[in-house]
């Protein structure tokens, strides 16, 4: 719940901002993906913090979280973090917002499974809080990939997504060879014109 405050709270913030005349957060889908990165500079830097640490999540409950069929949980852990960070650094670069928001759209549904297995496994924080029970981790994770979507949406000038619409509006490059085959196939050539009389 608190993740929730902090990502509306910040969006908020952030529009204001815009209101007040700073360009950048002149939208409301920069202002939440914005907002979206403090979040997510939040939760993927917990994936770093010692277990010594127990005024947050850290480290060892993140790892309690992974489901036991996953091997190498404490490396996943540790890469989840990076990409929660590399994700929130994605979303404050324009150039980069759009597939940002696509990779952490496909990470955030990834998570879900471990979420969901700390609350059936009722997993327990060292904060003392269990985990985020399935009534409000669901909504929360279609949340997270509704605002990363949307804040996605709102880049669709910048290079990747650019790149990416070129490619789909164009014939490939297999469908351009096809074509001049065909084209050259149906051509007779002068010189087959002139032995065949």
């Amino acid at each position: 719940m608190l993740l929730d405050i902090v990502l509306i709270a910040a969006t908020l913030a952030f529009r204001a901002l815009g209101a007040l005349g700073v360009r950048r957060f002149a939208s409301w889908p920069v202002s939440a993906a914005h907002a979206m990165a403090v979040m997510l500079v939040m939760t993927g830097s917990a994936h770093f913090v010692p277990a010594s640490v127990t005024v947050m999540p850290n480290h060892a409950d993140l790892v309690r979280m992974v489901p036991p069929f996953l091997p190498f949980a404490d490396a996943v852990i540790y890469l989840t973090g990076v990409l929660e960070l590399l994700g929130a650094l994605g979303l404050v670069l324009t150039a980069t917002r759009w597939a940002a928001g696509m990779a952490l759209a496909a990470l955030f549904v990834t998570l879900l499974p471990a979420n969901i297995y700390a609350a059936l496994a009722d997993v327990a924080f060292a904060t003392g809080e269990p985990a985020t029970p399935l009534w409000q981790r669901i909504p929360e994770q279609i949340l997270y990939v509704g605002v990363v979507l949307w804040a996605a949406r709102s880049a669709d000038s910048t290079p990747v997504r650019r790149l990416l619409t070129s490619l789909r509006r164009t014939p490939s490059a297999q469908a351009q060879l096809t074509q001049a085959q065909s084209a050259a196939e149906t051509a007779v050539p002068a010189d087959a014109a002139v032995t065949n009389h």
